[in-house]
């Protein structure tokens, strides 16, 4: 079977790209280095929601809103597909003692989103674990968070389960075959593969695989590490979040807590200092989690962007070769969208929003 595309990269955009694609009937091909759904997808929260939503531009708001409205329904079908539940879980967000919560009020009103100003006492009936050294605080109901793992595997079982669709793990893609200022295929350590299209979808290694082509692509990782708990399943009920940490609440009780951010390239070796500052910042959120255990600690590397707002489209003078990366911290986020954009723009469909933000012509340094 010849390729229609290539897919680098099989995180959650690579995933959920090849997904939208392959439901369309295109045939695709999926490459994945190491193993699947192991990087930056598996290592993050989950949140569906920017961590602080209003401090975005209006390219980040507009995918985030799409995918937001989108997750629900996606959970529901994706289950039914691949017998595994993503675990897409309404609890609603607080943010605690936020300095600029005017803006996040006027913000929300402008996008008809429903954020509103919340009495401390009645936070501490809702969730009474928080600690006490907060005295402000609003609300979002209706922000789910997604067991990111589960998400991954349930797009894998549903994907292994279509014809049109091959997935090859272990195998790192070295360069691209260009012929006549066309993108033809791409050289890997299992041979070389040819497709009509490639699409880069590899977070934070896109910018080397972009600079075998001579392309500077400003996308580079940002570690972040994350602490998980176990707690009762009652423990926290709803997302907190204060000072750029947040704890965010699994269904059976599983309490992440997170994350940091840090600019040490492709290091991902988790840390004791990161390891401190976490629990400490989950012993003033919740501080029955001082005694709890820390079940697990790891990193994951971000594809850091200027302004987090995602490369999705053609790549100018490379014909055949696509982007879809870039997504910095909101990859979980954005996928829906980006992914359902890209394929319309492949597909040359009416794209469900305005694709101009998004376009890598003028962005490459």
């Amino acid at each position: 079977m010849k390729q229609e595309t290539i897919i680098i990269g099989a995180g959650i955009i690579g995933l959920l790209s090849a997904y939208q694609l392959a439901s369309a009937g295109q045939p695709v091909v999926l490459l994945e280095s190491g193993e699947t759904g192991r990087e930056a997808s598996w290592a993050g929260g989950g949140i569906v929601s920017p961590l602080y939503p209003w401090r975005y531009s209006p390219a980040v708001t507009a995918l985030a809103h799409w995918s937001q409205d989108f997750y629900p329904g996606f959970g529901d079908r994706l289950r039914e597909r691949s017998g595994v539940d993503p675990e897409v879980h309404e609890t609603g967000l607080y943010w605690l003692d936020l300095h600029d919560e005017e803006e996040a009020l006027a913000w929300a009103e402008r996008h008809g989103r429903r954020l509103q100003r919340v009495a401390m006492a009645q936070v501490r009936a809702a969730v009474p674990a928080l600690g006490g050294g907060f005295a402000r605080a609003v609300f979002m109901p209706g922000v789910a968070n997604v067991r990111n793992p589960r998400l991954l595997r349930a797009l894998r079982e549903a994907l292994a389960r279509m014809a049109n669709v091959r997935v090859v793990e272990r195998c790192p893609v070295t360069e691209f075959v260009c012929e006549g200022g066309r993108i033809r295929g791409v050289r890997t350590a299992q041979g070389e593969m040819r497709a009509e299209r490639v699409l880069v979808a590899a977070g934070a290694w896109s910018g080397e695989l972009l600079a075998t082509l001579g392309l500077v692509l400003p996308v580079k990782p940002m570690k972040g590490q994350m602490i998980l708990f176990k707690c009762a399943e009652d423990f926290l009920p709803s997302m907190v979040l204060a000072k750029r940490r947040y704890a965010i609440p699994r269904r059976d009780g599983h309490v992440l807590v997170g994350s940091t951010l840090e600019d040490v390239g492709f290091d991902k070796t988790p840390t004791e200092d990161a390891l401190d500052s976490l629990r400490a910042t989950a012993v003033e959120l919740l501080p029955a989690l001082a005694d709890a255990e820390v079940v697990r600690h790891w990193a994951g590397l971000r594809p850091g962007s200027p302004e987090g707002i995602p490369y999705i489209g053609e790549v100018p003078g490379f014909e055949g070769l696509w982007l879809n990366c870039g997504h910095f911290r909101n990859g979980l986020v954005l996928a829906p969208a980006s992914c359902q954009l890209l394929a319309d723009l492949m597909l040359k469909r009416k794209p469900i929003l305005d694709p101009t933000p998004y376009a890598v012509a003028g962005r490459l340094l």
